[in-house]
């Protein structure tokens, strides 16, 4: 007897090593690319100045992070920029409910063929770069786009509309391509829950005479809501990391006000901007914030909904 459990023990311990060496990679590979980078934050405490080597600049202390609030004009830029962040992440937020929408709506098509294909061509967009996706704006909504064009064509306007060379419901345009990219690729996560919910819910419902709206309400909605309230407060989490590659492909002198995000904005001042240590203090504080919405969100969770999402 004590052989045997002896045998089903060391039997358990060789089977959690080999899951252990097969999650080793990965780990290996966060460290090295969301931890061993994070060394770089030493550049916010030097005057770093490109091709020189650390050592040969200056150390400055704590005056890249005095600098972001000692002028005016610099406090005002950061006040706009943070702005433009927190209503491009708030507009996420709230169009967040759309993948559900139209998650719970595919799942209702009977016709597999046409629901793949539906599938698939709205998931597609989140393989285009955004390189691509400013290509096809462009070339529809320029002033000699399609858009323009057909609306000259059929005299509903006089002059062409500045659609992308202007401010104007930029925030909106964002959103809109935004939407468009994700829609079908966050709908995947929703209908693989879909397809995890008991077939006998549906069944005792139906023998209850539950049309399928009343199944969508009763049963589908309430079994996605789990999933929906984990992504909803990772993108709280993540409420200052709006990404930088769409806003940087749609900036112009013309939005460049309203469309600079955060990210955008480290990228415009370590870059164009020459001052690759001011922009690291801006990033480093950017990540210290967004650390400390991931612990009140988790914190949220538990005493919500009794589970934690890290």
């Amino acid at each position: 007897m004590k052989k045997s459990v002896t045998t089903k023990a060391s039997k358990t311990t060789l089977q959690s090593r080999r899951l252990f060496y097969c999650i080793v990679p990965f780990i290996i590979l966060s460290f090295l690319f969301s931890y061993f980078p994070l060394h770089g934050w030493i550049y916010a405490f030097y005057d770093y100045k490109p091709p020189l080597k650390l050592s040969q600049c200056d150390f400055v202390g704590w005056k890249w992070f005095q600098t972001l609030f000692a002028n005016k004009t610099q406090v005002a830029q950061i006040v706009q920029v943070m702005k433009n962040t927190l209503a491009m992440s708030l507009l996420g937020i709230l169009t967040s409910v759309f993948p559900i929408g139209f998650a719970l709506f595919l799942n209702e098509i009977k016709c597999k063929w046409f629901k793949n294909v539906v599938q698939t061509l709205t998931a597609l967009p989140n393989f285009i770069s955004w390189v691509l996706v400013y290509s096809v704006a462009f070339s529809l909504f320029t002033d000699g786009g399609m858009v323009n064009s057909l609306l000259l064509h059929l005299g509903i306007i006089t002059q062409p509309i500045k659609f992308l060379d202007s401010d104007a419901h930029i925030y909106s345009w964002m959103t809109f391509w935004n939407v468009w990219k994700g829609l079908g690729w966050g709908a995947i996560l929703y209908l693989a829950a879909i397809a995890g919910i008991d077939s006998e819910l549906y069944e005792a419902a139906r023998v209850d005479g539950a049309n399928r709206f009343r199944l969508m309400k009763e049963i589908t909605l309430p079994s996605l809501m789990p999933t929906f309230f984990v992504l909803l407060m990772m993108s709280v989490a993540n409420f200052l990391n709006n990404g930088m590659d769409q806003y940087y492909v749609f900036q112009n002198s013309f939005n460049k006000e309203h469309i600079q995000v955060l990210d955008l904005y480290v990228y415009n001042i370590g870059m164009t901007g020459s001052s690759l240590s001011l922009a690291t203090a801006i990033s480093m504080l950017k990540s210290i914030i967004s650390l400390i919405l991931l612990a009140i969100v988790n914190f949220v969770s538990k005493k919500t909904r009794g589970e934690s999402i890290i």
